[in-house]
Formats: structure tokens, sequence, C-alpha cells
């Protein structure tokens, strides 16, 4: 889809401020809504994680995006931990090149604290994404230009015994207000970056970007997805980085 005239002419340090702005937003409506019929612990990183994932957004959203990859919602050693979408701690040290100081959750479940860049377990699903883009561009200044990570909840959903609830587990009457602020979101990313390509990472992101694209007729990019990295799926236990690849390439979005 044509950039606007305005749109041509942004620079790509406007673009990312666009996009921090759409950030705050969506963290800003989240936290306005109400799980607690369903689920008695909520986390928002984008609260008490603000200062990384402020600086992943000012430093790799931009207009020359080619390829958004869309997540589901923050894992509880990824992004419940370091703000960062598919968060694993030592990629975000070593490959993102972020390592900023985490707030505390209020309240904090005390079987799910969050240690930040100090946590000590690892997150899978993190590792085997960041470290296939690691593998393929060696360096997050290859990756960045032309890729961008994010996912479509920013909100960490716990049972009272600390288990975690996936969005799409939800009761409807608490999904929809949900989906509402995070459609609205989805829709202005897709806007500020434009990408070519929107992947999602396992069928529930798929299932929101078509759902998001159908709605805007004026969005015009491509949806595919790629098998998730969890290792609760056995497929993905079988070389998922290979199988994610060839996906990839599939579709067309990789050579």
């Amino acid at each position: 889809m044509p950039p606007s005239a305005t749109q041509a002419n942004d620079t790509p340090s406007e673009v990312s401020a666009a996009v921090l702005a759409a950030a705050e937003t969506l963290r800003d409506a989240c936290s306005q809504l109400d799980f607690s019929a369903a689920v008695p612990w909520v986390y928002n990183p984008l609260d008490y994680a603000w200062s990384a994932h402020a600086e992943y957004l000012t430093r790799y959203a931009n207009r020359e995006c080619n390829v958004l990859f869309l997540g589901m919602n923050p894992g509880p050693w990824g992004m419940a931990q370091t703000g960062i979408p598919f968060g694993e701690i030592a990629a975000v040290k070593e490959f993102i090149g972020i390592d900023q100081p985490i707030q505390r959750p209020d309240p904090e479940h005390p079987k799910r604290p969050v240690e930040g860049f100090s946590c000590a377990r690892s997150e899978v699903s993190g590792r085997r994404l960041w470290g296939l883009f690691a593998e393929r561009f060696g360096t997050a200044n290859k990756f960045f230009p032309e890729h961008f990570v994010t996912n479509y909840c920013p909100l960490v959903f716990m049972e009272e015994s600390a288990r975690n609830v996936t969005p799409d587990k939800l009761p409807v009457q608490l999904r929809q207000p949900l989906e509402a602020v995070c459609d609205t979101h989805l829709a202005s990313l897709i806007d500020l970056l434009q990408p070519e390509w929107l992947v999602g990472v396992g069928a529930f992101a798929e299932t929101c970007l078509k759902r998001v694209v159908q709605e805007r007729v004026d969005l015009e990019p491509q949806v595919g997805r790629v098998l998730h990295p969890s290792p609760a799926s056995p497929a993905a236990n079988k070389d998922w980085a290979g199988t994610a690849t060839r996906q990839l390439v599939q579709l067309g979005v990789w050579s």
C-alpha cells in the first residue's frame, strides 16, 4: 500500500514516536479494563517495564519494516520480565541490546515474581524465535530494518495458582473489550509501519491479524503464519527453526 504524501516524508524518529504514543494508549486502555471476574492476577509490562519497552520501540520501530511478526501475549519468563515481545533475557541483552531496570507489578503474585534482567529462568519460545533471527541475520541492525516483532495483547493473566491464562481463554464478556482495545492498537501499528507481510506466530495471532485486516479495507498487507515455538507444542520441539524457516520461504516472506 503506498504511503500518503505526509507519511512518505516521515522520518524514522517521527514514526517511532508515533508507535510509542500508540503503545502508551494501549497501556493505559488495558489498565482500565477489569478482569477480576475471571482472573485474579493481571500484569501489565507496558507499565512496570515501560523503560525497556520504550527503548525497544524507539530504536527499532520504523517505516522500512517489511515483515511484522505478531505473538499472542507476554510469557511469564519473557516479556513479563523484560518488557520486550518474546523477551528471553539472554536474547534481549545480547541480540536486541537492551538491559534496563525493571520495576515490579503491584500487586505481585508470590509465585510469579518479576526479577527483570536478573531472572534466572529462560523463555523457550523467545529463545527459539530470537535465536532463529540471530542465526539468519547475525545482528539486530540487520534484522530490524525490515522486520519488527510485537504482541497482540500486552497483559499477563494468571489464576490464583499462578497458572497462566491466555487471552483466548477469557470469558467472552471480558475478551471482547480487550479485543477492541488490542485491535485498535494493531491497526494503528500496521498503519504506521506499513509492512508488506503480517506473520502470526501461531494460529491465534494469525486470526487477530486477519480480523483487523478484514475490518479495515485500507489495510492491504498479506497475512500468513508460522508454527508457534512454544515447548507445549510437540511439533515445535522438532527443529522449530527449520520448520519456521521453511514456512516463511514457502509464503514468500523470505527467499
